[in-house]
């Protein structure tokens, strides 16, 4: 359910109103240009905002963290890619504001396409607890908006809006369409309810998880990851499955064949994406780990980031990814031999992964106790 939080305004709700009233007409000014003009002119604003002065620090921070993620790309590609996140939000934007007229039961199968999905249904119709984790990597609403269009209504954490009255027009056109929303700031005791009732469960999984987080590998470099979510999976025996809705261009094959959308010719606005698996797994996979809570957030981050590769322009890099350090880092020490071993003990780790891990905490460290930023 929507619930307020004390992070809500507290602006008188005449104040309030008026306010939301200016932001739905805002919204709504993509729905009079038509789609594809909408998202023409969404790309070139977005294009424009990257490098503009008012965008002067987030910009740079876009730029270091697709360096720490694809350190062997040209500064032209580093720079390509985020200008390209910010296209990408802008669109976003767009396609929020059509999301409920476009898909819905009857149009859904022309804005998206489905690569194989089939262990993710064997899953959802098996009666066990799910867990639904995306990152903010190509257009994560539609994960719930697809899963309820197929006939799996779906529970999803979100962070209620500053202005009470656009957050139940929020609240509201989202729960027409088969997705409850829980506050994040009540979810630990709501989600939880919501499983056992039979509902799927989805998270936005990429956020950073503070200090006390777990600090698991990604893009090479240790992140904060919350607990919540695992120890969410461990205590209801859920299966986890992880997957993204991504943008394809005109010229790219779907599933079954053709080419995605129909710009140009006249017919209905196609989002042209496409709803693809990327991992499914359960307690049969961290039961018997040495740590089991560390092995399945690790597994989860580690297939954000395949999302992440197949599409790098599609993913929000202006956010602090790596924002928060380990304690080891935080305090001077060296790399802790119980972490060492962790992460040895994780199936996909390579030693030349692991060795290439070790060594970006050790230069973190060593920036920490310099005071320079990361």
């Amino acid at each position: 359910m929507a619930t307020g939080s004390r992070f809500q305004s507290k602006l008188p709700m005449w104040v309030q109103e008026s306010l939301t009233g200016a932001i739905r007409s805002a919204v709504s000014l993509p729905l009079l240009m038509g789609f594809e003009p909408a998202m023409a002119t969404a790309r070139a604003a977005g294009r424009l905002f990257a490098t503009s002065r008012i965008n002067r620090k987030r910009f740079p921070r876009s730029a270091t963290n697709l360096r720490i993620a694809f350190p062997w790309a040209s500064e032209e590609r580093i720079h390509e890619l985020a200008v390209s996140g910010y296209e990408h939000l802008f669109q976003l934007g767009v396609e929020i504001s059509y999301t409920p007229r476009l898909i819905t039961e009857e149009g859904f199968r022309r804005q998206l396409s489905f690569s194989p999905i089939e262990p993710a249904v064997r899953a959802l119709l098996s009666g066990r607890p799910i867990i639904l984790l995306s990152g903010h990597s190509g257009n994560w609403e539609l994960i719930g908006y697809s899963m309820s269009m197929l006939g799996f209504p779906m529970a999803a954490t979100y962070r209620p809006l500053d202005l009470r009255p656009l957050d139940a027009w929020l609240f509201d056109t989202r729960q027409r369409r088969g997705l409850t929303l829980h506050s994040k700031f009540g979810s630990v005791r709501s989600i939880p309810i919501a499983m056992a009732e039979g509902m799927p469960a989805g998270f936005v999984a990429d956020q950073s998880g503070g200090d006390r987080g777990v600090f698991v590998p990604f893009f090479g470099r240790l992140t904060s990851t919350y607990k919540s979510i695992g120890l969410l999976a461990k205590q209801s025996g859920a299966t986890i499955i992880c997957g993204n809705a991504r943008r394809l261009s005109p010229q790219d094959s779907v599933p079954g064949g053709g080419v995605a959308g129909n710009a140009g010719t006249g017919g209905p606005p196609s989002m042209r994406y496409t709803v693809q698996l990327v991992d499914v797994f359960g307690p049969d996979d961290w039961n018997g780990r040495p740590d089991p809570l560390y092995y399945l957030t690790a597994r989860y981050r580690r297939a954000i980031e395949r999302m992440i590769l197949q599409a790098p322009d599609q993913y929000l890099w202006m956010h602090r990814v790596w924002r928060s350090r380990p304690l080891h880092e935080r305090s001077g020490k060296p790399f802790p031999d119980a972490l060492r071993s962790k992460l040895a003990g994780l199936p996909w780790m390579t030693d030349s992964d692991l060795e290439g891990i070790v060594d970006r905490s050790d230069r973190d460290t060593r920036l920490v106790a310099e005071g320079a930023p990361l």
